[in-house]
């Protein structure tokens, strides 16, 4: 235990060899304990709010899941080629510079998860707490409850990725085994032939099938900029299958919460519609529980809360350390962004009311990080898989050149095509009654935004790659897979002084 409890003290650098001494089964209990929460189920719980029935919600929750880790796999393999985390791994990609882009989607994403999470877990804890022991539920006991799970994900993340990973060890088992509970305690109640008011063949049914599975899939999505910081740990020689199939095995389980929070749902509706009405998916799930299923409620978001809060926040403070390396160490970057984060959390639950809000800024951040992913595991394709690890760090250590450096460390075909992709998928964006971008409406109230987003994406780097060739050193001995390249030399590395 000792070995997990000390402050990790590695940033963006390298992780050296005699360190790298994770697994893909580690990887896994990563990212399934990060989603085995009730954040998770309450996108679940999607698909009962939109009006769709419960098989039409199984189907839309399946398909998100299942299209997301398809897409999210490929980002496990760039921690264990580099050593470092995804956003300094873009710069093979972006440019050295350009690896801003990732470091900035990933700060979005992570406050946005961490909220959600915190939120979620401090509502259940409190309402739990109150069907439990009669604790008053008062702005004072949800501030205390939000307060207590920020302080513990801020602990666990400033001591690191070793620690990080025996808490989720723990989570990964305890939280399956309470949502598992909950079979016995909603089972007979329970109807599988829930109608929902929204059938095929009745219009708005594709509208709100797609919507539901783009929120599912948002989810897998959303690990896309998170995944290098935990795989950095595994060993180089790893194959790359198993740590893709360890990604998306780990996405496959999330179903647990998933569809705890469906069939929750849909006993809610029943029992509970005014719940529904509201938005209130924990209030109706505590209003319809039997009364010795509080305390599984109350244990599900300490622990589920505790796992999803680090998973989010870990990465980020790791990678602002990279952005300002002179300034910040990896635990100072994370105290300082949970901090934030913390601040962010009380004013917009307290102040503004922005639970919901914050729902919708997640799916706006999926639709920008999508197009960098399909960026990122093309551009692993073209170079099968080579890099030169060593030069992504010319930024971090202050340089100047190098194989990434490109056009004053940015390299505008990455950048090319993920603008305009990002941009054109926020227009077709159409969550109703939150965010309707100006093409949202195009296809009769379907959202098309992450089919276009990722469509556009493919299609505008490829062509840019061939119109615009990479230099030869870019590309490992055997060259490039699918795109032309052009025998240039790269630009020697020299030391810069950083403003």
């Amino acid at each position: 235990m000792s070995h997990s409890t000390g402050i990790e003290t590695n940033g963006v650098e390298q992780i050296p060899d005699d360190q790298r001494d994770a697994s893909p089964l580690d990887l896994f209990r990563l990212i399934f304990g990060g989603a085995n929460t009730f954040a998770t189920a309450v996108l679940g719980s999607f698909p009962v709010l939109f009006g769709l029935s419960f098989q039409a919600g199984v189907w839309a929750i399946l398909l998100g899941v299942g299209v997301g880790a398809l897409i999210l796999a490929p980002m496990g393999l760039f921690g264990a080629l580099n050593g470092t985390n995804n956003a300094v791994s873009s710069g093979a990609h972006f440019g050295v510079h350009g690896r801003i882009v990732g470091s900035f989607l990933s700060l979005l994403t992570a406050v946005a998860f961490f909220s959600l999470s915190v939120w979620s877990s401090g509502d259940a804890l409190v309402g739990g707490a109150k069907r439990l022991a009669g604790l008053p539920e008062t702005d004072l006991t949800l501030g205390l409850a939000y307060g207590l799970f920020a302080v513990l994900v801020l602990v666990v993340c400033i001591f690191g990725f070793r620690f990080m990973l025996w808490v989720n060890k723990v989570a990964v088992w305890a939280s399956s085994l309470l949502f598992l509970l909950g079979i016995v305690a909603f089972a007979g109640p329970f109807d599988a032939g829930y109608a929902g008011s929204v059938n095929l063949g009745q219009p708005g049914f594709w509208a709100a099938f797609v919507g539901a599975a783009i929120l599912a899939m948002s989810n897998p999505v959303s690990f896309g900029a998170f995944l290098g910081d935990w795989s950095r740990y595994i060993p180089r020689e790893t194959p790359k299958a198993r740590i893709m199939l360890a990604v998306i095995a780990a996405q496959g389980a999330t179903l647990i919460p998933f569809l705890f929070g469906l069939c929750t749902a849909t006993l809610v509706a029943t029992q509970a519609p005014d719940y529904i009405t509201a938005n209130n998916y924990v209030g109706g799930l505590l209003a319809v529980a039997p009364s010795w299923f509080f305390l599984p409620v109350c244990l599900i978001a300490v622990i589920g809360g505790m796992s999803t809060g680090t998973t989010a926040l870990y990465g980020t403070g790791l990678d602002m350390s990279s952005v300002f390396p002179r300034l910040l160490s990896r635990a100072g970057a994370t105290l300082l962004i949970g901090v934030l984060a913390i601040g962010f959390i009380f004013i917009g639950r307290f102040t503004f009311n922005l639970v919901q809000s914050v729902s919708t800024f997640a799916v706006l951040i999926i639709t920008c990080t999508s197009p960098w992913m399909v960026i990122m595991i093309l551009g692993l394709v073209t170079r099968r898989g080579f890099y030169h690890a060593d030069d992504l760090q010319v930024f971090t250590r202050g340089q100047r050149g190098g194989h990434y450096w490109f056009l004053h460390g940015w390299n505008w075909r990455g950048m090319g095509a993920w603008i305009p992709s990002a941009a054109v998928g926020l227009c077709f964006v159409n969550l109703p009654g939150q965010f309707v971008g100006p093409l949202g409406d195009l296809a009769g109230g379907i959202d098309l935004s992450l089919p276009v987003t990722l469509g556009l994406a493919g299609v505008l780097y490829l062509a840019l790659l061939n119109l615009f060739p990479e230099p030869a050193g870019v590309y490992g001995p055997l060259g490039p897979r699918w795109v032309r390249c052009k025998s240039t030399a790269h630009t020697p590395v020299t030391t810069a002084e950083m403003a």
